[in-house]
């Protein structure tokens, strides 16, 4: 082991377009690399190393968490437990998914495309998990077993399916027309987001003008520190700031995708947590009403969803693994010098 090299890093003019990334000037790593230079290359510093590593160890956050209630008294035979589940299994999954794709993205065009299909993935089956501990925990009283209430997971399986559909699809003219990609993809997982947060505002706006005196609707602190995450995660992804202000000081460190990996993990710890004191405070109130989904309803919503997902992404693969290799998508034309670099 000590006589492998770690991998050259390159600048912005060195690699194709596909490669760029909006205000990121140096630390690329070759656009060819292997599977063992994309593995050396976390333990080097690139303008990929600090997106590795602050999904992955949040991976083995959330997995530690998830252990823990596993291991809790009567946790797995408790059906009131069960949406906290289906959520902390994607919270373990997307990081880990999204610390595969940034490693793995410079092994080809054609790899780099495909990891980012998973990471988006993984991303919506994460909207889809939000879900199920929202309607069973936090949803207002005024909307228990009401038609939103009952179409609240199967609408969150669809909007999964509508995300990964609509954020895959935003790679292909994303050179060709990258403003349209980014609206896209932004929307692709805004939409989600809004739709999930229902509940959330609702309750707020109870509670906007009550005080404390709004009962089972008052939102615990972790709730809104959620929030605030999220809003701030959705303007790092869209505004690429700060590095678009000052392209080349923040190859490494400092640039918006590491501040939005950052926000994003913290919302879901603050996610966690808030559901978390919904599940304990609106417990005794909660079991006087009927469940909204069974286990067999849970399991089937989620299976489709699942299954959905993956079709979605291998048919993305499927047409990307049948475009030519002077397909634009692949090659991204020739790097110009001083260019601006892509968005991703």
């Amino acid at each position: 082991m000590l006589s492998l090299k770690l991998p050259q890093l390159l600048r912005v003019h060195q690699v194709p377009r596909v490669f760029w990334e909006d205000g990121i000037m140096s630390g690329y790593r070759r656009p060819t690399s292997s599977a063992l230079d994309c593995v050396l290359s976390s333990f080097q510093m690139t303008n990929e190393t600090v997106n590795i590593w602050t999904h992955f160890l949040p991976t083995w956050y959330f997995l530690w968490r998830l252990l823990a209630l596993l291991e809790g008294p009567g946790f797995r035979a408790e059906p009131y437990d069960w949406p906290l589940l289906i959520f902390l299994l994607p919270a373990c999954l997307y990081p880990f998914a999204s610390c595969c794709a940034h490693t793995f993205s410079s092994m080809s065009p054609r790899a780099r495309h495909i990891c980012y299909f998973l990471d988006y993935g993984a991303l919506s089956l994460y909207s889809l998990g939000c879900a199920f501990p929202y309607a069973a925990y936090s949803m207002p009283a005024s909307w228990l077993h009401g038609r939103l209430h009952q179409l609240f997971v199967p609408t969150a399986a669809f909007n999964s399916l509508l995300c990964t559909g609509l954020s895959c699809y935003s790679r292909f003219p994303e050179l060709e027309s990258p403003g349209f990609s980014k609206v896209l993809r932004t929307a692709a997982f805004a939409y989600p987001f809004l739709f999930d947060n229902l509940p959330l505002f609702y309750r707020l706006g109870l509670c906007w003008g009550r005080g404390h005196s709004c009962g089972q609707e008052a939102l615990s602190t972790s709730h809104s520190y959620h929030l605030l995450c999220a809003l701030l995660t959705g303007f790092l992804f869209a505004s690429h700031l700060p590095e678009r202000l000052a392209p080349g000081r923040f190859d490494y460190i400092g640039h918006s995708h590491q501040l939005f990996h950052i926000c994003a993990v913290l919302g879901t710890h603050f996610q966690l947590e808030a559901v978390l004191a919904d599940m304990g405070s609106r417990r005794t109130w909660l079991a006087t009403q009927e469940p909204p989904l069974g286990l067999q309803g849970t399991v089937a919503t989620l299976g489709l969803a699942v299954a959905g997902n993956l079709f979605i992404i291998a048919a993305f693969t499927a047409s990307l693994l049948r475009a030519p290799g002077t397909c634009p998508l692949l090659q991204g034309g020739p790097p110009e010098g001083g260019a601006q670099a892509k968005q991703q």
